[in-house]
């Protein structure tokens, strides 16, 4: 395939790395200094793109997409928010997107694993429960796309919490996410589950950022010939 990188820091070279080894080519690269490329991309020399940027740009740059009919794979978390908007121009103009708040195999196998979990522990309201999320200081958005997916996962299961709250709470149905920025960490998740008797954790740590670039790059693979909104439990097959 040819693959349009829209966003082309730290994440969008190992995306580069790895389409390369799997055969692909780049069609371009944009960045903050050539952000008027993205005019130049369209279907005779782009046939999908692979969008990781920021929060405030993203929803521009997939409503683009869409105008392009070029099929797209987004992992820009923090623009939620406006998510059916989105979704309403997808549909709209017969579009397709991938999007996931992560694309590491390992992290959706923990989604799906948290959900069992908190299935299991709605059984015993005695145990109160929160999430940790580490990331490195460069991360802007907070609490992390992934923490929220794995708020959400919770809250469909547990009875007794019925939103997210971002820091400590000692309300007793919010969900807390404790989100923590150090230097050189490329994502760590934490669920835990505490009683006065034990203490209850799982926890996925991403050693590299190569995990969630490969998956990125084989959802893109998936996404070619697609249409619609698509995400990995339709990759994964969950």
């Amino acid at each position: 395939m040819k693959i349009a990188l829209i966003g082309y820091g730290k994440m969008g070279k190992v995306i580069e790395s790895i389409a390369l080894e799997r055969g692909h080519s780049i069609s371009y690269k944009i960045g903050e200094d050539n952000k008027s490329d993205f005019e130049k991309i369209n279907l005779n020399n782009t046939d999908i793109a692979i969008e990781f940027t920021q929060p405030e740009s993203a929803v521009n740059n997939i409503l683009k997409c869409f105008e392009k009919n070029i099929p797209v794979v987004s992992g820009t978390t923090g623009w939620h928010h406006e998510w059916e908007n989105v979704k309403n121009a997808c549909e709209n103009q017969h579009g397709t997107l991938f999007y996931a708040s992560n694309f590491s195999v390992g992290v959706n196998i923990f989604f799906h694993l948290n959900q069992k979990l908190a299935d299991l522990m709605n059984n015993f309201p005695n145990y109160n429960s929160y999430i940790e999320e580490i990331h490195h200081t460069e991360k802007k958005d907070t609490p992390s796309g992934t923490a929220i997916t794995l708020a959400e996962g919770m809250l469909s299961a547990l009875s007794q919490k019925s939103k997210w709250t971002k820091g400590e709470t000692n309300i007793a149905d919010e969900l807390p996410i404790i989100s923590v920025r150090e230097a050189n960490v490329a994502g760590t998740h934490t669920i835990f589950y505490t009683s006065e008797e034990d203490t209850i954790e799982i926890k996925h740590t991403a050693h590299s950022r190569k995990g969630f670039a490969l998956g990125a790059v084989i959802a893109a693979e998936f996404s070619k010939d697609k249409k619609g909104i698509l995400s990995m439990k339709n990759l994964l097959a969950f």
